[in-house]
């Protein structure tokens, strides 16, 4: 209340002079009495007192004097004494003291980059920057104003932040037109014009001041507002902690924006035309609402309704609503987020994007919810407005109410935060909240985070010159010396997620989506994507959901939503209606939010199949298009998706395919560029190993874990890892196509790869993308083949080889034959086509193969059939018997090409024995082998894979007849050749 009076008091004090530098030698000059065009108004909040400094020589009003002396004096005045707030100017003098003498120690900060500065006086070199770059906001360090010995003034400040913002805003103006006045002069302050001359120049007879500010400089009044952002506070407050104790106050809040409005000229000060007489009142500052002046000055007219704004002498600032809700980590239990609205004015608009956590240095205001005021048609009573409140009903409710019966309307008070400095908060979830900038005075914007973030279309050498001059000389140091140290791809790796143990191959995953390949634009305008897309899979309690957890705190966007929670609308965008405007407007949802991110996808498995599909165009095209409620837009969503799924049935089988395993559509697998399968598979010593490292974390915590490089080390080496752009070698060229075609084959021959997803071209432009993150990781402009074979044997390790059952190799009906033939009839079994599957001692009686039996044979074989039924039961590997029977397939099939006819069975069998002579070392393996392609022979024919033809009295080979027929096997008219 206290300035309020002040500044009625100065405003309609006509005997005392409102410049404070009108006295000269000592005497106080006598006061010319106020022009017609002077307000009555109170005086602008950003201008307070006004300064003791020299005005500039063209701001005096040649012949104001002599016009206004001689004018009666309203007998009704009185000399009331001008009220100082001494208080004011002494902290108005005192910060200005700070900024002109305070002197970095540079042994905290490291030698900032611009040597090039003429003063070692740190604001000093941050207002000549103010020219050099064009800018008007001067960036306070608060850990300084606390460095000094005396903490009178940084208590002032943060005590009554909002009543002696005008006197610090006097002090900086004063500065700037110390150092730079050319500057100052160009871009002058509308309200620190009278601050800045004598108090003669203050009083105009008949032309506005505003005019003749106008005619010095082309659009004056829209140019330029000198203000301060202060930043390095020592607490962060939370939302749900702000209370009316706090308004005023400078404070720092965290919180997750959710919502930003566009960017909206505010009026800030205000240039009145009188519709009765043409005064002109100029500089009336709006109060949160359009405020016009109370009544004309001109003691003849005092008008007080009839007001025309002159917009070409009002001023203008950039204005933007911002909308925070409270950090997922801060809200208690059983409560909803709270929220609340921020305003951001002059240069810091723009600089918070929805979806980030941001730390908002300001102060706590309370403004009347004046929106419903102007409506017509609303009837004066008393009614709880519950338009603005969130849905917890719990912010911003009803305040002071009216009553009916006096006609007065509902004053509905609510807090919002206005906010002078906005930072990225880069803690982790869990974490207090803190900001720990060092500002460098050459290069203020790039070393507070304040600069756009880097254009994924930059070339490297910009994007990485941008980065590091935000670093201070120790993290450049240390940086340096990560990016020259040997094997930093795996000790990155092994400090990736240190409390999960194990699991190198997810960690090495995650890495290489934290990197990123390069997006690329074809000259068509075509976007390549270049963020990896990575799918978990596993039992339960393999950790899936503690990496997505530790990705969302690692990364500053990054984003978690559960799979079952989730609607197609809430993860791409939703259409709903402005609150204030009515109009229908996007909100954004969390693939949008996650932009330039990771996505993290819980229970992915969970999800409903026509929820999956609504983020098959982000996952690809990267683009989320929408046409509803008269709104068609395509919005980006450059965003990497790390899903988590468990297997249906809750455990993984092995024997079945990875698409019967998981609840998803064949064309979101293939968008997936790594698919990771955790199986929970016992082991004496990973158990060991494991259970001590969870009993260490719980005994010991935090120390359980020694991590070679800290969070902070990391996410800076993969910011600066994020800007190469690698370029594939030659070499490496050659070696991708080769590796495509080896997995291509393996996919289509029913190799490693069989049944478990098919390999497409987009899991070449995976193997790119991977190729390319790996040499990011290491900090390269080249994509070496070194790389492309790790990137192959990661998708190799994600396409999990399917697990069969054996094959058995001996069917049961030719046991009970065997065993109901004791007396063992060769011909018998000959002419039933069982001789192939006869147990091993036929051929090893004697070895010639032509399956001859004498005597002592079938005497032996007599004699041991009763253990038979035991050893006959011959079984496979499924790869071993994939194996054979491709061979075999393979050439039947040429054979049948070339001569038309199949192949003999012996043939067939001695061809098995040629190919495989390499692998055969003694004569008793060249037995079982040679027994066990006749059992395969005989399993084929089963399968309908052969087709035996028999010849009807055909002589031997070698002239000796057989009571056995000769069997011909060619392939069977349903086996499809070209899927073997």
């Amino acid at each position: 209340m206290s300035s309020v009076i002040e500044g009625l008091l100065n405003s309609d004090n006509p005997d005392f002079d409102l410049a404070a530098g009108a006295r000269t030698n000592g005497t106080p000059k006598r006061r010319n009495r106020r022009s017609a065009q002077r307000s009555s108004i109170p005086p602008s909040e950003s201008n307070g007192a006004l300064s003791d400094v020299e005005g500039f020589p063209d701001d005096e009003i040649v012949g104001v004097r002599g016009t206004d002396r001689n004018r009666p004096r309203d007998p009704m005045a009185r000399a009331v004494p001008k009220v100082v707030d001494k208080v004011g100017e002494k902290v108005a003098e005192e910060f200005e003291n700070f900024l002109d003498q305070f002197i970095e120690d540079v042994t905290l900060s490291g030698a900032p980059p611009s040597s090039a500065l003429t003063t070692d006086k740190y604001y000093i070199a941050q207002i000549h920057g103010l020219r050099i770059y064009n800018l008007s906001t001067l960036y306070v360090d608060f850990q300084h104003l606390m460095s000094l010995q005396n903490q009178t003034l940084a208590n002032a400040i943060a005590n009554d932040y909002y009543r002696y913002l005008p006197f610090l805003t006097r002090a900086l103006h004063n500065l700037i037109a110390k150092y730079e006045p050319r500057y100052f002069k160009d871009h002058r302050q509308p309200t620190s014009a009278s601050s800045q001359t004598g108090g003669s120049s203050v009083a105009g007879n008949g032309v506005s001041q505003a005019e003749t500010q106008g005619s010095r400089t082309t659009n004056q009044q829209t140019d330029k507002l000198f203000t301060l952002a202060f930043y390095n506070l020592p607490l962060i407050s939370r939302i749900r902690q702000l209370r009316t104790a706090s308004v005023g106050k400078l404070l720092s809040i965290s919180g997750t924006v959710t919502r930003t409005s566009e960017v909206r000229p505010e009026l800030y000060l205000a240039t009145f035309i009188c519709e009765g007489c043409r005064t002109v009142i100029s500089n009336v500052e709006q109060t949160f609402r359009y405020t016009e002046p109370t009544q004309c000055p001109n003691l003849t007219c005092m008008n007080r309704q009839g007001w025309r704004l002159d917009i070409r002498q009002s001023t203008f600032v950039d204005w933007q609503k911002v909308r925070i809700q409270e950090n997922s980590s801060e809200i208690p239990t059983g409560s909803m987020p709270r929220t609340m609205d921020v305003i951001l004015r002059g240069e810091i608009v723009d600089r918070a994007k929805a979806g980030e956590k941001c730390v908002f240095t300001g102060t706590l205001i309370v403004v009347p919810d004046v929106s419903q005021l102007g409506l017509p048609g609303v009837r004066p009573e008393a009614t709880r407005d519950n338009r603005n409140a969130p849905r917890g009903g719990d912010a911003g409710g009803s305040g002071v109410t009216g009553l009916k019966a006096l006609g007065v309307r509902d004053l509905t008070y609510r807090m919002a935060f206005l906010s002078c400095m906005v930072t990225p908060d880069t803690s982790t979830p869990g974490q207090a909240a803190n900001q720990q900038l060092n500002g460098q005075a050459g290069n203020i914007l790039a070393s507070l985070n304040q600069t756009a973030t880097i254009d994924p279309q930059d070339t490297g050498d910009h994007a990485q010159d941008a980065y590091l001059q935000s670093l201070t000389a120790s993290e450049i140091e240390d940086l340096k010396q990560m990016v020259h140290s040997d094997h930093i791809y795996s000790r990155l790796v092994n400090s990736l997620a240190p409390m999960v143990y194990g699991h190198e191959i997810v960690k090495k995953g995650l890495l290489l989506q934290l990197m990123g390949g390069v997006s690329k634009v074809t000259p068509e305008g075509m976007q390549l994507r270049g963020d990896l897309n990575i799918c978990i899979v596993g039992d339960p309690s393999t950790s899936k959901s503690q990496f997505l957890k530790y990705i969302c705190s690692f990364l500053p966007r990054a984003v978690y939503t559960s799979g079952k929670a989730s609607s197609a609308a809430g993860l791409t965008a939703a259409v709903v209606k402005d609150e204030e405007t009515g109009e229908f407007t996007i909100e954004a949802g969390a693939l949008m939010l996650a932009d330039n991110g990771i996505c993290a996808i819980d229970e992915f498995d969970k999800m409903d199949i026509g929820d999956q599909v609504a983020i098959h165009e982000a996952m690809e095209q990267q683009t989320i298009s929408i046409a509803k409620a008269g709104i068609q837009a395509t919005l980006n969503a450059r965003t990497s998706i790390l899903a988590a799924a468990n297997p249906v049935g809750g455990r993984y089988n092995r024997k079945t395919t990875l698409r019967a395993n998981i609840n998803m559509s064949a064309p979101i697998m293939s968008r997936f560029d790594l698919f990771f399968v955790i199986l929970d598979e016992c082991n004496e010593s990973v158990d060991r190993h494991l259970a001590e490292h969870i009993v260490n974390i719980h005994m010991l915590r935090d120390d359980a874990v020694t991590p070679e490089f800290t969070t902070e080390q990391l996410q800076r080496y993969i910011r600066f890892a994020r800007t190469f752009k690698p370029e594939f070698t030659p070499e490496a060229k050659t070696l991708l196509v080769e590796k495509y075609k080896e997995l291509r084959a393996d996919d289509a021959q029913g190799g490693i790869g069989r049944n478990s997803y098919r390999i497409t071209v987009r899991q070449l432009e995976s193997m790119i993308r991977l190729s390319e993150a790996i040499a990011k990781a290491n900090c390269v402009d080249d994509v070496t083949p070194n790389f492309v074979r790790e990137a192959f044997n990661l998708l190799r390790q994600s396409i999990i080889s399917v697990e069969k059952d054996d094959v058995e190799v001996e069917e049961d009906e030719d046991e009970v034959l065997n065993n109901g033939t004791a007396n063992g009839h060769a011909d018998d079994r000959d002419r039933d086509g069982d001789s192939p599957m006869a147990d091993g001692d036929d051929d090893d009686q004697d070895g010639d193969g032509d399956g001859d039996d004498g005597p002592d044979g079938a005497a032996a074989r007599r004699a041991s059939q009763t253990p038979a039924p035991q050893s006959r039961r011959t079984k496979i590997t499924y790869d071993k018997y994939m194996a054979i029977l491709n061979m075999l397939v393979q050439r039947v099939n040429e054979d049948e090409m070339t001569s038309g006819e199949g192949v003999e069975h012996e043939d067939l069998v001695v061809w098995y024995l040629e190919q495989k002579e390499d692998e055969i070392n003694n004569v008793d393996e060249h037995d079982q082998e040679k027994e066990l392609v006749r059992k395969v022979i005989k399993r084929m024919v089963k399968d309908n894979i052969f087709m035996q033809i028999r010849g009807e009295g055909l002589d031997g080979d070698e002239g000796t007849s057989r009571n056995a027929e000769r069997v011909v096997y060619v392939l069977h008219p349903n086996c499809a050749v070209e899927e073997m």
